[in-house]
């Protein structure tokens, strides 16, 4: 295996699969079966998962919502989902761990780092909720900053698209993707990877993203053994 300790960020649009809303079991229960096999490997997962499928701050300011109010409604959109991931990862017999960001001691852990070091250390996936616990930063931020966190050798960011296009591909037909790039490519042609707080993040401490279908079976488990899939930004 190329890497040993991986940060698996999510969006929570995913999780709807074919449907306009909320959770689809069969695609959370692919989403398990595919990190299954990279846990029978010996990978330590963190995992991020985002919770666009239920609410999103944004969609509370544009409703005339203070956006403080509205990002915590959408913290607790990804516990719903966190909690959601978890039990079917362990209804597939993996060992788990849901630490969350603002505490909420009936359902999870409280985040601490050592502690999420530990779990992982001990084999078990280490869920983080609630986004980074502050208002403004999104869930690519929260992800960026547990990968730093957790020493992760790498972030996966796991969507519908099979990597990083010139434009969007479901909009552009002669939309162009790239195998590689570095940070200052992203920056100069102006690329959409991640929010630019959570993309500097990774820039600053050197921590290379993976941009891949997650859809797509088999996937993750070829990211992780080094096959080209999808789109690597690092370092220069």
């Amino acid at each position: 295996m190329k890497y040993k300790r991986v940060l698996l960020k999510l969006s929570g649009e995913a999780l709807m699969g074919n449907k306009g809303f909320g959770i689809d079991n069969d695609r959370l229960a692919l989403y398990a079966n595919e990190i299954k096999a990279i846990y029978e490997a010996g990978v330590q997962i963190g995992i991020v998962i985002g919770g666009g499928n239920i609410f999103r701050g944004i969609q509370a300011e544009e409703g005339g919502m203070e956006r403080t109010q509205g990002d915590y409604m959408g913290m607790l959109a990804t516990m719903i989902n966190s909690m959601a991931l978890q039990a079917s990862l362990e209804k597939m017999n993996m060992q788990t761990r849901l630490l969350s960001a603002i505490e909420m001691k009936e359902i999870s852990e409280p985040y601490i780092r050592r502690r999420a070091v530990r779990h992982l250390e001990k084999g078990r996936i280490v869920i983080f909720g609630a986004g980074t616990g502050n208002p403004y930063f999104t869930t690519d931020t929260a992800a960026s900053l547990r990968a730093v966190e957790i020493d992760a050798e790498v972030i996966l960011k796991g969507t519908r698209v099979d990597g990083i296009y010139s434009s969007d591909p479901e909009k552009d037909p002669t939309a162009v993707r790239y195998n590689k790039l570095s940070f200052q490519d992203v920056f100069d042609k102006g690329l959409s990877v991640m929010d630019m707080t959570a993309f500097t993040l990774c820039n600053e401490n050197k921590l290379p993203i993976i941009v891949f279908n997650m859809n797509t079976p088999g996937n993750l488990m070829k990211v992780i053994q080094g096959e080209e899939v999808g789109t690597i930004v690092e370092t220069a």
